[in-house]
């Protein structure tokens, strides 16, 4: 056995905690001056089932990290602080998601704040024992498999499964957020306006989740009656009221360890809110007109379209339940703040269609700035509909504007007319734009629109790739 004074750990000869499972090991590298403590951290590490070399940071160490696919760096605070700081600054720009531990002497929050400033993912306290260094590791484990499986799931509703599509910023830090929410059984609060999505959020939460191939079970709370949604979460007992002729689980039971989504949670009466409340907290529900307690293992993820901060300000929602159910709070954006997308989800739903109705579909130019330039104050649930109707009422391969509703072009119109240039006596404009200005703005607002996709701004656009190509030549915009 090594002893604490050689080695600066107080080796506890009592069990490990198992160690986190692992598709594939963390590779760990340590640098210590002295050779004894970073033989004892690597034996550590092997143990916890981790790849670890030892390192000095020296040029030839450097080079070794990169090539063997560094996890993550333990590292003295002498070196780290020393010559070794310009290594481990070139690592992290190198290597961004290199997890670097401060290994220390000195027991002071002033040290902590300064290892985490100079971009320490953690810090361990010399003279320090195995089960704290197995602790550490096993969290930069953990982290190193949350973020392997955050990425994953953003690349895939990037891809757009799930039906979730978007390339916009906006969009990009939804992806963000729910690549970390879904890995907890956290309750996470879905906030947007209505027809952004925010049910598809919550099953991609669900689906990506430990809960994932559970019951994922959606309930209005806005379209039944208290006394019927009071059932229908919590169960009742055999005789609780008129009807009642068998007993019912509720569906915060009879879920599971799946999820339950609660879509307009604003709508809930205060009254069950409050039993909502104790159920979160207690993880137990009570049947109406039953006298025992049921354990519940459900998630509970919640929505709404309306503003519930302010609604607990006017003591029209309870603030603790508000607080409880927003443990993580992922706001949508409305699709005129991301307009951007809309070339993206419009070829989506063309693609759906045209597939359904074994026909091709594709938008004309004008029909195309619409959707581009339209407010969409339905969100993505609007711009569904407005392309299904138009595919069924489409004759031909083409969409025109006529295809689209009267209500949404009369809105259009209305937009456009607003902003008219005013007309002169003669009822003429002061400027008007060529059928060749048209066709150039046209083609040059898809493009970047489809973020410069060719192929796609050419099938948005109903012309030949060549001829797209022929333009843009004549533009001057080739490369």
């Amino acid at each position: 056995m090594m002893r604490g004074w050689e080695t600066g750990l107080l080796i506890n000869p009592g069990p490990f905690m198992p160690s986190l499972p692992e598709s594939t090991p963390l590779h760990l590298f340590v640098a210590d001056e002295d050779p004894s403590i970073r033989r004892a951290c690597c034996e550590i590490a092997r143990m916890e089932g981790m790849v670890a070399h030892e390192a000095d940071l020296c040029a030839r160490s450097r080079e070794l990290l990169l090539a063997r696919g560094a996890d993550a760096v333990l590292v003295d605070e002498k070196i780290a602080t020393g010559a070794g700081c310009v290594v481990l600054e070139e690592l992290r720009r190198m290597r961004p998601d290199l997890a670097v531990v401060w290994m220390t002497s000195a027991s002071t929050v002033q040290l902590a704040i300064e290892a985490l400033r100079f971009g320490a993912s953690d810090y361990l306290v010399k003279p320090f024992t195995a089960e704290e260094l197995a602790v550490v590791l096993r969290r930069l484990a953990r982290r190193r498999n949350l973020d392997t499986a955050s990425r994953g799931l953003r690349e895939r509703l990037r891809a757009g499964q799930g039906n979730m599509l978007g390339q916009s910023p906006e969009m990009e830090k939804v992806f963000r957020i729910l690549g970390r929410v879904a890995q907890s059984t956290h309750p996470v609060l879905i906030l947007g306006e209505s027809g952004t999505g925010k049910e598809l959020v919550a099953r991609a939460i669900h689906a990506n989740g430990p809960g994932a191939g559970k019951p994922f079970v959606p309930v209005d709370c806005g379209s039944l009656a208290p006394t019927l949604i009071e059932s229908e979460l919590f169960g009742h007992v055999k005789g609780a009221f008129t009807g009642a002729h068998r007993p019912s689980d509720g569906l915060l039971v009879a879920a599971g360890s799946g999820t339950v989504f609660l879509d307009e949670i604003a709508e809930l009466p205060l009254e069950l809110q409050a039993k909502l409340l104790r159920a979160l907290q207690e993880k137990e529900v009570r049947p109406l007109g039953g006298s025992h307690a049921v354990p519940i293992r459900a998630r509970v993820l919640a929505a709404t379209h309306q503003d519930l901060a302010g609604m607990v300000e006017q003591g029209k929602f309870r603030r603790d339940l508000y607080f409880r159910l927003n443990v993580v709070k992922l706001t949508l954006p409305a699709l005129r703040e991301r307009k951007e997308d809309i070339p993206l989800l419009a070829a989506h739903f063309l693609e759906r269609n045209s597939r359904e109705m074994a026909r091709e579909f594709r938008l004309s130019a004008e029909t195309l700035a619409f959707l581009a330039e339209y407010a969409w104050p339905g969100n993505v649930r609007e711009l569904s509909n407005a392309i299904d109707r138009a595919c069924n009422l489409c004759s031909g391969a083409t969409i025109e504007m006529g295809e689209m509703t009267t209500s949404i072009r009369d809105s259009w119109m209305q937009a456009r007319a607003s902003q008219e240039p005013a007309r002169d006596q003669t009822g003429w404009t002061a400027t008007v734009e060529t059928l060749a200005e048209m066709e150039k703005r046209a083609i040059l607002t898809t493009l970047d629109q489809v973020h410069g996709d060719k192929m796609l701004a050419a099938r948005l656009l109903d012309i030949g790739k060549t001829t797209l190509y022929r333009k843009l030549k004549e533009y001057g915009l080739t490369s």
